[in-house]
């Protein structure tokens, strides 16, 4: 069920088979190997697997087809923390059921969770217990639900779609709240280098920097929260 307010995500296919947003003109995904750059952006780009510890939580922006929450997933179990990984993610146009399957697919290693995921999905049901992860998936304008949101994030996923294309989800207010709403310590990772992002997130108070991309993008960012910009929301 979707929140008030909310639009399914309009999904057309690459060539390639890989899903594009219809609406931003952006793909979800890379065409070369989607869980590849998810796990070398995201992942890696926040220091993943080797910060996780028990009660890590990460927070992301733009779900999508639920990629790199399963992703997190699979390297969360094979990193052996304890206990689970909670994510949550925020999404303005969830996908439908049919598409994220349909995606997701490209992924074997990400079959299990995959079924589980998109039966949920088709029930409409946004809070998913998969093997060591609690997923929430918080649908509607992130500019109004994550200034709502009573919790924390040891890391941030920022994936919206390219700047150029989705605005609004780079915006110095929506930034300023990932950095109210990161623990002390926490991070970014976004595969974008434009030099607005870069400015944005500086401003928000997050260290920045620019790192080598991948596949044909040359460069990624990457953002520390300085110790006095630490959240003020620190969660459980």
């Amino acid at each position: 069920m979707e929140a008030a307010g909310t639009q399914s995500a309009q999904v057309r296919w690459s060539a390639a088979g890989v899903p594009v947003s219809a609406g931003y003109g952006d793909s979800f995904f890379a065409e070369t190997d989607g869980i590849a750059e998810s796990r070398y952006v995201f992942l890696a780009g926040n220091g993943l697997p080797e910060r996780f510890a028990k009660g890590f939580t990460i927070a992301e922006l733009g779900f999508g087809t639920g990629l790199n929450a399963l992703a997190a997933a699979l390297a969360w179990r094979a990193s052996g923390a304890d206990g689970r990984l909670a994510f949550t993610s925020f999404e303005a146009h969830p996908m439908d059921a049919e598409d994220m399957g349909r995606a997701l697919a490209r992924f074997p290693e990400l079959d299990a969770d995959r079924g589980q995921l998109v039966s949920a999905w088709a029930r409409g049901e946004r809070e998913v217990a998969l093997d060591g992860l609690d997923l929430t998936v918080i649908e509607g304008d992130a500019r109004e639900t994550l200034p709502r949101w009573s919790g924390a994030a040891d890391a941030w996923f920022l994936d919206g779609f390219a700047p150029a294309c989705n605005p609004e989800m780079w915006e110095a207010a929506l930034l300023a709240e990932v950095a109210r709403h990161t623990r002390s310590g926490g991070s970014a990772a976004t595969y974008s280098a434009a030099g607005s992002v870069r400015r944005t997130l500086a401003t928000a108070g997050f260290e920045v920097t620019r790192r080598p991309g991948f596949g044909r993008k040359r460069h990624m960012t990457t953002a520390r929260l300085l110790p006095s910009s630490c959240g003020q929301e620190q969660g459980p």
